[in-house]
């Protein structure tokens, strides 16, 4: 029986080259991305499935997560993929500040919706994450960034992923998956192109800074594949090194199970997991 992996953000980039290395290694593979056409035409590539869901609505999170847990009976592998940087502050659908929304708030919502078939499969949950963990630190009493200067979205974009590696670690204490973030490091991709920093440095290294999506995805499928991946889980990853630098603020335990809840409440959850 072929393993199942769900891999949010894989119409593209890092999220496509992992999808296709677990498809040709045997895995079943749900192609989940925002852009109908590209998310189609992924799927088919490798013979996946493709599932549609804008994270800018909560709502299509939802749809997503009673599709995938129709469609399948085990999932293997959740990769949370899916997010990127917001160059100028908005407001989801939902209300929410877009960044935080798009890059916590949405895989922690579909995370805690498929929970009990990720429990009953023995599942890993694979966040990407990013060394712009250490830009600044995570206010919870402001995660909606109402308070502190936008700045072009890189300093959101850091909490958000400091987000993503408390996650982690509290998923790990409240679940019986295993659970793991990780930064890709700098990719050839399209990820942030409306930002105009991205722009200049680009056009001035000339593309050489950057890594491949080849390089870029190892770390997800080796956190996907590996029989054991030797570490805690709750561990966070910088490339295929366990772990990686971090803001002090994404260590505290405390502030991990206070994200929890308030997610929780954000997204219209029940009660937290144990």
């Amino acid at each position: 029986m072929s393993k199942v992996a769900v891999i949010t953000g894989a119409s593209s980039g890092i999220g496509a080259n992992a999808a296709a290395r677990l498809a040709a290694a045997g895995w079943e593979v749900a192609v989940v991305g925002r852009n109908p056409e590209r998310t189609r035409s992924v799927a088919e590539s490798m013979g996946g499935t493709a599932f549609l869901a804008d994270y800018d609505r909560l709502d299509d999170v939802r749809a997503l997560a009673a599709s995938l847990a129709s469609r399948y009976e085990r999932i293997d592998l959740l990769a949370n993929n899916a997010g990127g940087l917001v160059p100028s502050r908005g407001l989801s659908a939902d209300g929410y500040e877009r960044t935080i929304q798009h890059n916590h708030l949405a895989p922690y919502l579909l995370t805690r919706l498929l929970l009990p078939v990720l429990e009953a499969s023995d599942a890993r949950v694979v966040g990407t994450a990013s060394v712009a963990n250490t830009f600044s630190p995570i206010r919870l009493t402001d995660l909606q960034w109402q308070g502190r200067p936008y700045l072009g979205g890189w300093r959101p974009y850091g909490v958000s992923k400091i987000a993503v590696i408390l996650f982690t670690q509290e998923l790990a204490r409240r679940s019986s998956v295993e659970a793991y973030a990780f930064h890709p490091g700098y990719v050839a991709t399209n990820f942030g192109t409306e930002s105009a920093f991205m722009r200049f440095g680009n056009r001035v290294s000339g593309g050489r800074l950057a890594i491949s999506t080849e390089q870029g995805a190892t770390p997800l499928v080796h956190l996907a594949i590996a029989e054991s991946v030797g570490v805690p889980s709750g561990t966070y990853f910088d490339g295929l090194k366990p772990n990686g630098r971090t803001h002090r603020t994404a260590r505290d335990a405390a502030a991990a199970a206070e994200l929890w809840d308030r997610s929780a409440a954000l997204v219209a959850l029940p009660d937290p997991v144990r």
